[in-house]
């Protein structure tokens, strides 16, 4: 089945298709970036930003007034459980698309296809070592969210490079 699946390709798709995937694709990718800025604005893309976002800021004395405080568990719960089941569907929708992009083939199609969901549950589950006291785990957080949105990147600048050629 997957042999006979691997012989299609985006550009012999037709041309409603192909717009329905740009339209897809182009929505994704906005969200996708929204994210991305948001982590920017609230971690400043560092370990201490990553560290101190999910702990809280430190305080010299006790009339500090922290800038942020520790997350709640409610609310881990909360960022923990959208976005494993978001990004899983954000990933399996650019992947299958993926699949048909003949830009990049070979194992490292796949590894692109594939590393997202090993990433979405490293960077989510290590939220909850970074907040309760394994500041180290805020590298790995930070590693795995890199090599998450670079596949999505690649997946995205793949298909839309594909998607105007035709067959």
């Amino acid at each position: 089945m997957i042999g006979n699946l691997t012989s299609y390709h985006l550009r012999e798709f037709p041309s409603v298709i192909k717009i329905i995937f740009f339209c897809v694709v182009i929505n994704l990718t906005a969200g996708v970036s929204f994210g991305l800025y948001y982590i920017g604005n609230t971690t400043s893309f560092s370990n201490k930003g990553t560290y101190e976002h999910y702990t809280g800021s430190e305080t010299t004395d006790e009339f500090d007034i922290p800038e942020k405080y520790p997350k709640p568990i409610s609310e881990l719960i909360t960022t923990t459980h959208n976005h494993i089941i978001s990004l899983t569907f954000i990933f399996i929708i650019v992947g299958g698309i993926f699949f048909f992009s003949s830009i990049i083939t070979g194992k490292a199609k796949y590894f692109l296809i594939i590393e997202p969901f090993f990433s979405i549950l490293v960077t989510f589950g290590g939220i909850w070592f970074i907040r309760f006291g394994f500041p180290f785990f805020s590298y790995i957080v930070i590693f795995s969210g890199i090599l998450m949105y670079l596949s999505f990147f690649i997946m995205v600048t793949s298909i839309l490079y594909e998607l105007p050629l035709k067959k």
